[in-house]
């Protein structure tokens, strides 16, 4: 009688495990290259090591970017094999400018189709939208779970920086295209949104009843900070202007801002040896400086598609 129940409770179980999927969901912008960085000390090729490190300890099975050029395009996939990724840079539909990528685990996730469009009035080819200052550009996708079946649609932005008209209008933009593409199929949405949680825009699709945000309906919640540092350790907001957004499909089961730091050396005036009674002889400390890996802080969240 007792194989008979624990049979029947392992049958369940890996009925219900092919019903729900967990996903690893993020969204990173990663600072564009640029010459300024350097001169500051935060510049690409220190930092990307550190990101894709991070990338990799987090496991993320699909996530946004943004701010990403080609050739940093390149030194990620450089660095995670294990991934692939859609997307075009936004001056031209192929190469040129900054690309909001989506990259997604090849060996559990399935590409059904892909594509992009611009936050304009004129979706289709490269321009500026509405008082935008640059071009700005969506990414969007249809997965599917290679270990069920299971589909969903991933969409990942970049709004304006300025232009307070064209982040709203592309709030309304990014949800029409979502209820005439994918209907009430499973939904992400990821992005460098460009405005907080109070804003018209957020709450736009925040109250839309389509989408809602997961960090108000996440089980685990862990955001000691916002989301935006200016690469400055000291600095704290509640500010959270990158979203991870989701369609009732999913459960949220945590949320995370992750404020990781690395360290790089300090001047050699400032730079030190620190020892101590406190700990044991063979323990040496240097001086080193707290860095970001970018001005943004990643967003994870994890999810749960289907029955659960």
């Amino acid at each position: 009688m007792k194989k008979i129940i624990v049979f029947f409770i392992s049958t369940l179980i890996s009925v219900s495990a092919l019903f729900a999927q967990s996903l690893t969901v993020a969204t990173y912008n990663i600072r564009n290259e640029n010459q300024g960085d350097v001169s500051n000390g935060n510049g690409w090729k220190q930092r990307y090591p550190v990101i894709t490190q991070l990338i990799r300890f987090n496991d993320f099975d699909i996530f946004g970017s943004q701010e990403v050029l080609n050739g940093q395009l390149k030194d990620m996939l450089s660095q995670l094999p294990e991934y692939n990724y859609i997307g075009v840079g936004r001056d031209d539909g192929l190469e040129k400018g900054e690309y909001a990528p989506i990259f997604y685990k090849k060996n559990k996730l399935l590409l059904v189709k892909s594509g992009h469009f611009w936050l304009s009035e004129t979706t289709d080819k490269p321009n500026v939208g509405w008082d935008a200052a640059l071009p700005r550009i969506c990414t969007w996708g249809q997965f599917k779970i290679k270990k069920n079946g299971k589909s969903f649609w991933f969409f990942n932005l970049h709004m304006d920086h300025i232009g307070v008209k064209a982040r709203l209008e592309s709030s309304k933009l990014v949800l029409e295209k979502i209820k005439t593409m994918c209907g009430d199929k499973p939904v992400i949405l990821t992005g460098d949104f460009n405005v907080d949680q109070t804003s018209d825009g957020y709450k736009l699709i925040a109250d839309s009843g389509r989408l809602k945000d997961s960090y108000e309906t996440a089980e685990i919640q862990y955001a000691l900070n916002g989301t935006f540092n200016g690469f400055d350790p000291n600095l704290k907001t509640d500010s959270r202007i990158d979203h991870i957004f989701v369609s009732k499909d999913f459960r949220v089961v945590r949320y995370g801002v992750l404020t990781d730091t690395y360290r790089a050396e300090a001047g050699t005036e400032s730079a030190k040896d620190i020892k101590s009674a406190n700990f044991p002889k063979e323990v040496s400390l240097h001086q080193y400086v707290p860095r970001l890996p970018s001005d943004h802080f990643p967003v994870k969240v994890e999810l749960i598609l289907g029955k659960y």
